[in-house]
């Protein structure tokens, strides 16, 4: 990438993650060009639609996810350890108004360029997961692609409700409950 285009690369990153944060992800995407000092035609040049600048922002959090799973793979409670990650995701899905909703529409739509996200995140919770259900704490029907949907369903449910802080624990807590096995 020259120069120049690298730098306007850079600045729509630096002004999508402002606006997404500040408007959610229907943020409009010509005020994220103007912002970045650019016009809309650079934007859509780099990023083709807005799940393609949604997966770029959204790139180091998948990055920090992705890296939190490894570490936890070893961990010697695997129960706890997926528990811990999947409050992760939620909470990663609730930094930005409309994530979750973007991401579970996108979890099974291949053609999505947010389904880039979805796809190591499935791996490395099912890896999690086969080792929580090995562990014999959590039940074997349990799918990695329901824990998602529920997770994500969380974050939404706690969009929903600013004025309370802890419903996504909450939530959480309760659908983990009926993970484990009896």
């Amino acid at each position: 990438m020259r120069a120049d285009a690298r730098r306007n690369y850079d600045r729509l990153l630096t002004e999508a993650r402002l606006s997404f944060a500040a408007h959610g992800t229907d943020a409009s995407l010509e005020d994220i060009a103007r912002r970045a000092g650019v016009g809309i035609g650079t934007l859509y040049r780099h990023f083709p639609n807005r799940h393609a600048l949604m997966n770029a922002v959204f790139g180091e959090a998948l990055t920090t996810l992705l890296a939190r799973s490894r570490e936890l793979a070893a961990a010697d409670r695997p129960c706890t350890a997926l528990v811990e990650w999947l409050g992760a995701i939620v909470t990663h899905a609730g930094e930005y108004r409309g994530l979750s909703r973007a991401l579970m529409s996108a979890s099974h739509d291949t053609s999505s360029a947010l389904f880039e996200c979805c796809a190591p995140l499935r791996e490395a919770g099912a890896r999690l997961l086969a080792r929580a259900v090995e562990s014999g704490h959590v039940r074997p029907e349990v799918s990695i692609d329901d824990l998602l949907q529920l997770t994500n369903a969380i974050a939404l449910a706690a969009e929903q409700t600013p004025s309370d802080p802890d419903v996504a624990d909450r939530l959480l807590k309760l659908t983990l409950m009926g993970l484990a096995t009896r």
